[in-house]
């Protein structure tokens, strides 16, 4: 067992502080955030989205709570490098701030902090950062040794398992993709000053308006798929939901097809093979809601597929935009603990 710190406690942070407590590899210790720690506390039981966690949760005390009664010491740290990470024994940080995205950023916690492993809720675009999509290039982490690793984005860990069946069956000439994605902190309730993106665009309400923005995870495929450079692209609008999104994917693939064989490849890429628990299919005319709490990184909307002149290919996914990327998120760290840290067998397989 490797003992973990998570420093952030937003939205992902408190959910992949639920699944990795439930890991009996990982044992959380620490939580570090600007806010207090009966927030903390009282945010990691109760969840709007999500609901009330099965644990008992009791802030004890200013530096501490409690979570079935065992012990999570707490701090409010902006510099990281103030915490003492070393006398806790902890080997693992789960960072999940979205604030250090660059290896300069991220280092000090091999060097200053004397942490030997660190996983990031958010892609690095340097190439001495490994980001990982489990089910799609996570064979990389027996390549080298990576001591920062990170979960790349939700998007592309919805994104990525549908490329990876196009591109192997049918081949992808370019693409195009839309994801049609929930609210979040960095957008506002009511239109004010947004201080935490320049898009002025999420200075509008995220409860009111469809906002228009960018997405990278169309780009960053190139990250876990470098043959498809500058072939995908791809944008993304808000909508006033709080969670469960969706990714219109268009692609024009080599090989001439029809409906019936993407959602026959799809399907059979869901019920076996390193993508199975990963990528799920249904033909039931479901909806948003219906996806809540959806720990697989994509779910095929069978029913929408499309085929127009035999080559371009319309997908729609469906994804838990925070349960499914921490429950991934969750699953590398296990994975990393049991190749570089503890060294014991991994419970998780995708081959």
């Amino acid at each position: 067992m490797v003992k973990v710190a998570v420093n952030g406690f937003g939205r992902i942070g408190r959910l992949v502080f639920r699944y990795a407590w439930d890991d009996p590899t990982l044992e959380i210790v620490h939580v570090n955030d600007l806010c207090s720690v009966e927030s903390a506390a009282y945010l990691i039981k109760y969840d709007s989205v999500h609901g009330t966690w099965d644990k008992d949760v009791v802030q004890e005390h200013d530096g501490y709570f409690t979570v079935d009664g065992q012990k999570v010491t707490f701090s409010q740290h902006k510099d990281y490098t103030n915490i003492d990470f070393q006398g806790m024994g902890v080997e693992m940080v789960l960072e999940c701030t979205g604030k250090f995205l660059s290896m300069k950023t991220l280092t000090p916690y091999l060097e200053q902090c004397g942490v030997k492993r660190v996983v990031v809720s958010a892609p690095v675009k340097e190439p001495e950062c490994l980001n990982v999509v489990i089910g799609c290039n996570h064979d990389k982490l027996g390549l080298g040794d990576t001591p920062i690793v990170t979960n790349a984005s939700c998007t592309t860990n919805c994104l990525a398992p549908v490329v990876r069946v196009i591109k192997e069956t049918f081949g992808i000439v370019h693409g195009c993709i839309t994801t049609v994605h929930d609210v979040t902190g960095t957008q506002t309730i009511v239109d004010m000053p947004n201080t935490k993106k320049s898009d002025l665009r999420r200075a509008r309400s995220g409860m009111l308006n469809l906002c228009p923005t960018s997405t990278g995870s169309a780009t960053a495929i190139v990250e876990i798929y470098p043959e498809l450079k500058g072939k995908l692209n791809g944008l993304a609008v808000r909508v006033p939901l709080l969670n469960a999104s969706l990714t219109d994917c268009v692609f024009e693939v080599e090989k001439p097809t029809n409906r019936e064989d993407i959602n026959a490849a799809l399907k059979a890429a869901s019920e076996s093979g390193p993508l199975k628990g990963i990528l799920g299919y249904n033909d039931l005319p479901l909806v948003s809601t219906d996806y809540t709490n959806s720990t697989y990184s994509a779910v095929i909307d069978g029913l929408s597929t499309q085929v127009i002149d035999g080559t371009m290919v319309k997908i729609y996914a469906w994804y838990d935009n925070e349960t499914g990327y921490s429950k991934r998120m969750q699953e590398l760290a296990h994975i990393v603990n049991s190749m570089f840290v503890d060294k014991t067998p991994c419970q998780y397989v995708y081959e």
